[in-house]
């Protein structure tokens, strides 16, 4: 019984990391989705619920350099995440992608998606800075008026 109780929680746990890693490439500040995605994952990886694949080229090179993702297996699912010294040194490189292979199509919305990994990760969200955020946004397009700010009629003053 806590094997199966435990397959189900791998495999929501894996619909919630593809949820995250799915909005996260369509973000205008995918940060936080991206650190959580790897927190998760690493997670279960120390928990040998995850498995190292291999390293895949990345296509998205950074600064015009070729690098490397580490690919992992949760449930059904694969991820990349960044590599540590020790991958390049115990597994396989891949190559580049197979970008015939797709992870299954998961209906999941993000708010539960987050839900779940943060309950995973005991992460807790940092509500002052969420404050302190809104507070600091201002609109490229506005201008503050000049209104009341103005002598009308213009006084002139001779000396």
């Amino acid at each position: 019984m806590k094997q199966r109780n435990q397959e189900s929680s791998l495999s929501d746990l894996a619909k919630a990391i593809y949820t995250i890693n799915r909005h996260a490439k369509t973000a205008p500040e995918p940060g936080h989705l991206y650190f959580i995605k790897k927190e998760s994952i690493k997670r279960l990886l120390q928990e040998r619920r995850a498995v190292k694949i291999g390293l895949h080229f990345s296509d998205h090179p950074k600064f015009s350099n070729q690098h490397s993702t580490l690919l992992v297996k949760v449930d059904q699912y694969y991820f990349h995440i960044p590599p540590s010294k020790e991958d390049f040194k115990e597994l396989e490189h891949l190559g580049t992608l197979d970008h015939n292979y797709r992870n299954p199509q998961t209906k999941m919305p993000l708010s539960q998606a987050k839900r779940i990994i943060y309950q995973y990760i005991n992460w807790q969200p940092n509500k002052s800075a969420k404050r302190t955020k809104q507070k600091e946004y201002a609109s490229a397009y506005f201008t503050p008026s000049s209104l009341g700010k103005m002598e009308w009629p213009p006084k002139k003053t001779f000396r």
